[in-house]
């Protein structure tokens, strides 16, 4: 319904009509200028995207939201459950929003169509986040974010604060956005200003762009976007990242951001069009005066496209820049330390590197190029893929094990450089065809274009609404619980190592406080009971337990939990590490299957491959396998199965089974099939490959597991924990 303002109120020059006032009510369609009253409003969207609890539309438009909240999916507990979207813009210019504050939905804001919109001092955390299959142990394939395609706005099944689409000249300003999986999206939005936001502490994307162009990205906070980090374990960032730039981006400025501590902390990729015409890219972007630092995988990745990269910092990542297929792309002034590789670039050609700083880097410089690309690959018949023409000059490198390292590459000019205490400041093969440090480049630097000399200023006189979070800073801080990073601002106790002799060691994390153990389970020796934050434990694991429980209880400041629930201060609150130990022995046998048996054409006929001699058999405590290839010796890759059986002997209680299996699966409890999942067409997304059932248990269980592996690819996670109501 349309709201009308009351009555206009005409004064003897000039007439003026006053904003109407709103309550807020589902399904409302908002077309005219209002401020909202500052309530709670628990309201619940419909599952599609299109539809929403506020509809707002038209022209030349404010909503003052007046710090209202609004609240989505209030029957559901937990955020992989929330649905919907709490506001929807659309089909207008110039439209305002300001001071919402709006959780609990698939995606909180949802502008579509919509020319000079502008979304300031807006709080839309709590929204939407994945249920994370990794644990610390190991890596859940299920858990990868995919970006390749989003013509239809496929990037919406992973929510987000805010999502624009067709949305030119944004002005974003003064929002937070955390504890959710993305913070803002754009698809086909260009001349956007997006700056002072604070788009930290969730587990995907600060700001990620699809098909935008000529955005000015300033000052934002995006750290801590990450998931897929284990600290010493795994670190493999699964396509998490503080800024992603995915398929013909160009023209954007990303100036003076800091997002450290993601997965990467800046990823670019051209495109599926480049990489099927050999065309485009996401070309001349500047990457300016930024922070990169603590990346479990790239501090900036940039391929198959040519940009300008200066003044960032960069520490402690795994490469510092992966510019694979860079060409023509300026690496000016950044400074590098303690990375594995400081700049790695595969296939580059006409790059110039200069007037950076290694320091500490295992490998300062790695430059390569494989013998052949593959025979079907469009992009390598369209495009010249030599790795050559590099200038490389008046870089520092120090304390560098190994300064630069040049592989099948032509034409490398590297010449005005300092090296000091390198071990060895050149690693130059044969495969090399022109390797000079001497003379430089003929022609000298390649000049700047002016377009990168442009630099957008900030916007003048924005004061920041939301504080920024204060963190200690290294990966080791990086925590990925089963809702994402921890963000350091509830209690936590945190298992971060088992040494050799099973003894467990402890952080206790949070807001300033005392705790205090108040139960203790299947772990012995823990001798400090009491204490402050921060602090640390350890004890030996019970081995004969079945679980392994800390309860603590914390007393002190005001804090928000994990799942953005208000906790009063000096109200004694419980927070927990909890294992489920219960003992399994799988019996483990492969098969190999042909045309004949194809799992794919029908269950029946593929069952016989069942009644032959398996390939190979094992025994094993865990059904954990990930195969990038031959699942052993003489063993196929391909068009296998896998039969795994086990019994359990449970107490009493409801039970979570999962599975992950690349391709298809089914699971039988005592022959009972649980989860059917038995055709590859249904596997689109990485995250299809995880399935779950919760069952009521007790006692002796038969568990039979069928997995199928068709090409590529495979693996078989199987879990079982109690669930906690």
């Amino acid at each position: 319904m349309k709201f009308l303002f009351p009555y206009l109120c005409f004064l003897p020059v000039v007439a003026m009509a006053q904003p109407a006032q709103l309550s807020l009510s589902a399904n409302m369609h908002i077309t005219s200028s209002a401020i909202v009253k500052k309530d709670i409003y628990h309201l619940n969207a419909t599952e599609d995207f299109d539809k929403s609890v506020i509809v707002i539309e038209g022209n030349n438009i404010t909503i003052d939201f007046n710090d209202a909240i609004l609240a989505g999916s209030n029957d559901k507990k937990f955020p992989n459950e929330y649905y919907g979207t709490g506001i929807l813009v659309k089909n207008g210019k110039n439209i305002t929003i300001k001071n919402a504050r709006v959780k609990g939905f698939k995606i909180a804001l949802f502008a579509l169509n919509v020319d000079g919109l502008t979304i300031e001092n807006c709080d839309f955390s709590f929204n939407y986040r994945q249920h994370l299959q990794s644990n610390r142990e190991r890596e859940d394939v299920s858990d990868w974010m995919s970006y390749h395609h989003n013509e239809k706005d496929e990037w919406m099944r992973y929510g987000a604060g805010i999502y624009l689409s067709n949305c030119n000249k944004a002005k974003i300003f003064n929002n937070l956005v955390s504890n959710g999986q993305c913070g803002l999206m754009m698809s086909n939005c260009n001349d956007g200003m997006i700056f002072n936001n604070n788009f930290s502490f969730n587990s995907a994307i600060g700001i990620g762009l699809y098909r935008s162009s000529r955005n000015a990205i300033l000052r934002n906070k995006l750290d801590f976007n990450v998931r897929g980090y284990s600290h010493g374990i795994y670190w493999r960032g699964q396509d998490s990242a503080g800024i992603l730039v995915f398929e013909q981006c160009s023209d954007n400025q990303f100036n003076y951001n800091s997002a450290t501590h993601s997965g990467d902390g800046f990823f670019l990729w051209a495109g599926q069009t480049t990489m099927d015409t050999g065309e485009g890219g996401c070309n001349d972007n500047i990457i300016l005066g930024n922070d990169f630092s603590y990346a479990p995988t790239n501090g900036i990745e940039v391929t198959f496209s040519r940009n300008f990269i200066q003044q960032n910092t960069i520490k402690e990542c795994d490469h510092g820049i992966w510019g694979g297929y860079s060409y023509n792309t300026f690496i000016s002034k950044n400074i590098f330390v303690k990375n594995r590789i400081g700049i790695a670039i595969e296939h580059g050609q006409d790059n110039s590197i200069y007037n950076n700083k290694f320091n500490g880097d295992k490998e300062a410089i790695k430059l390569w190029a494989r013998k052949t690309q593959p025979p079907d690959w469009i992009y390598a018949q369209k495009r010249d893929t030599r790795s050559k023409n590099y200038h490389i000059s008046n870089n520092n490198f120090r304390d560098n094990p190994l300064g630069i390292n040049v592989t099948l590459s032509d034409s490398v000019y590297a010449n005005k450089n300092s090296f000091e205490d390198c071990n060895r400041p050149y690693k130059i093969d044969s495969s090399v065809f022109v390797f000079d440090s001497v003379n430089g480049r003929p022609g000298g630097l390649n000049e700047i274009p002016d377009k990168y000399l442009n630099v957008k200023p900030l916007p003048p006189n924005y004061k920041k609404k939301y504080p920024d979070f204060n963190f200690p800073k290294g990966k080791k801080e990086i925590r990925i619980t089963e809702w994402g990073p921890y963000n350091f601002q509830y209690p936590i106790v945190w298992l971060s190592k088992i040494d050799s002799s099973g003894r467990m060691y402890f952080d206790i994390l949070g807001p300033k406080g005392t705790w205090k153990i108040k139960r203790i389970k299947g772990i012995g020796g823990i001798f400090v009971q009491s204490g402050t934050f921060p602090a640390s434990i350890s004890g030996i694991k019970i081995s004969n337990s079945d679980e392994t429980v800390i309860e603590l209880e914390y007393i002190g400041a005001s804090f928000v939990s994990q799942l953005g629930e208000i906790i009063p201060a000096k109200q004694p609150y419980s927070f927990s590490y909890y294992a489920f130990n219960s003992p399994l022995n799988w019996n483990v046998n492969w098969y190999k299957w042909d045309e004949l048996h194809d799992p794919n054409k029908g269950y029946s006929s593929f069952q016989q491959v069942f009644n032959n001699t398996p390939l190979f058999s094992t025994n094993t405590p865990k059904l954990e396998y990930t195969w990038w290839g031959k699942i052993g010796e003489n063993l196929p890759a391909d068009s296998f199965a896998t039969v795994a059986t086990t019994t359990i002997n449970l107490p009493k209680g409801k039970y979570k089974l999962g599975v992950t299996a690349d391709d298809l699966v089914k699971l039988y409890v005592d022959g009972k099939p649980v989860i059917d999942f038995w055709d590859a067409s249904k596997y689109v997304y990485d995250e299809d490959a995880h399935h779950s059932v919760i069952l009521e248990l007790e006692g002796k269980h038969d568990i039979r597991l069928e997995h199928v592996e068709n090409s590529g690819f495979a693996t078989i996670l199987f879990s079982i924990t109690p669930v906690k109501d």
